[in-house]
């Protein structure tokens, strides 16, 4: 048996993926302790681990909303969080780690702490990755605007100094890449499929695609409709009323049956009257949804993206950040899917048809949808991170 430590950051879309892989482990006899915060004891828990909280030690509190909105697309912020957050982590993981004697260390991309840790005390890491992964080549499906490209520059300063504070601490880090970039000298687990990783055939072997980690659906969801148009932009940055009204108008007096999912900073009342094909929530079982779904206007976060994808929906997509792009961008490159270029109700009432009437989309969408299923899953991960644990011992 050995003792597998993860890390994650407080994030649904970054946890999720981690707990059928959780419960592989621990049904093959591992000891799993898992190092996150309150918000998400109950379902690591359930997963067999056991929670260790850092809520004591999480600098990541101290954000206000907006901060948190922009910590997608400001790096010196999302550099100064991530390097706050590792050096309040630094004694009290250290000193856990020393005690546990871990056999490998599992932690998120972004939970920078896991990696720096592991990589100080010398035990053996794999990196869980929710995003695509990537190198030189991946990363140009990503590309960056001119107003990104500059405020990027202009932020260097403020980045360097951060990453000096970590090499001032002991940590082996060079630049902001060590801490953000794919290290491609270790195992990583990432949760999709080769298919639809962007050149992955430019990773090394040790790069596991082992496809979205999909949980069952909780509750049942009746189609009435001929067609079932699912809209949703996700759990973060989803405060867009006049989008949701814009939604509202391009499909009243359709013939789709409409669920349109807009989070709990959205007040119902201000949408108005709402169509008889047309119902609202504040959030809804996205995979009970899904699996009865035509189309899914998405903001096109990986998760969503790869949800909507594993059962074979076409996507309308309206990407927010440069992440998101790239997932856009990718899903048109393998023609699952096609942007919303305006959101103005004829706009997303024509993307909608188009999504649904050419076969060619769901095609598409089926081909990455068997990618997805072939990849392995949890066993194949929980694979990868045994081959580090095994591997870790025979060197010792």
């Amino acid at each position: 048996m050995a003792t597998i430590v993860f890390f994650c950051i407080p994030a649904h879309g970054h946890t999720n993926p981690t707990l059928n892989v959780v419960r592989e482990l621990v049904s093959r006899g591992h000891r799993v302790v898992y190092y996150s915060y309150d918000d998400f004891r109950e379902k690591i828990e359930d997963a067999g681990a056991e929670f260790h909280s850092c809520n004591g030690f999480d600098a990541q509190l101290g954000l206000t909303r907006e901060d948190g909105a922009k910590i997608g697309s400001d790096l010196a912020l999302s550099t100064r969080v991530l390097v706050d957050t590792t050096l309040a982590l630094d004694e009290p993981v250290c000193r856990e780690m020393e005690r546990l004697k871990p056999d490998c260390i599992v932690a998120d991309s972004m939970a920078v702490w896991g990696k720096a840790v592991a990589k100080k005390l010398g035990i053996p890491f794999v990196c869980s990755t929710t995003t695509f992964a990537f190198n030189r080549e991946s990363s140009k499906i990503m590309p960056h605007s001119l107003k990104e490209m500059v405020s990027m520059v202009f932020s260097m300063g403020k980045v360097n100094a951060q990453v000096k504070r970590l090499q001032k601490a002991g940590y082996p880090v060079r630049s902001v890449l060590d801490l953000i970039g794919s290290d491609e000298s270790i195992p990583t687990v990432v949760y999709t499929s080769a298919l639809f990783q962007p050149c992955a055939e430019t990773f090394p072997k040790h790069f596991a695609f082992v496809g979205p980690s999909i949980r069952p659906a909780r509750s049942e969801v009746e189609k009435t409709g001929k067609e079932l148009v699912y809209i949703s932009m996700g759990t973060v940055n989803n405060e867009m009323l006049p989008l949701y009204r814009a939604c509202i108008q391009a499909v009243k007096d359709t013939r789709w049956q409409v669920i349109l999912s807009v989070g709990d900073q959205v007040d119902l009342k201000k949408l108005g009257d709402l169509p008889e094909n047309v119902s609202v929530y504040p959030s809804v079982d996205q995979i009970a949804v899904l699996q009865k779904a035509d189309a899914f206007l998405t903001h096109c976060g990986m998760n969503s993206a790869s949800e909507g994808l594993y059962f074979g929906v076409p996507l309308v997509m309206l990407p927010q950040t440069s992440e998101q792009g790239g997932v856009a961008a990718r899903t048109e490159q393998l023609g699952a899917g096609l942007r919303l270029k305006k959101t103005t109700p004829d706009a997303i009432r024509a993307a909608l048809e188009t999504a649904m009437s050419d076969p060619s989309y769901r095609e598409n969408a089926g081909r990455i949808s068997e990618s997805f299923r072939a990849s392995g899953g949890a066993k194949a991960a929980a694979d990868c991170i045994e081959g580090c644990c095994f591997a870790g011992k025979k060197k010792g």
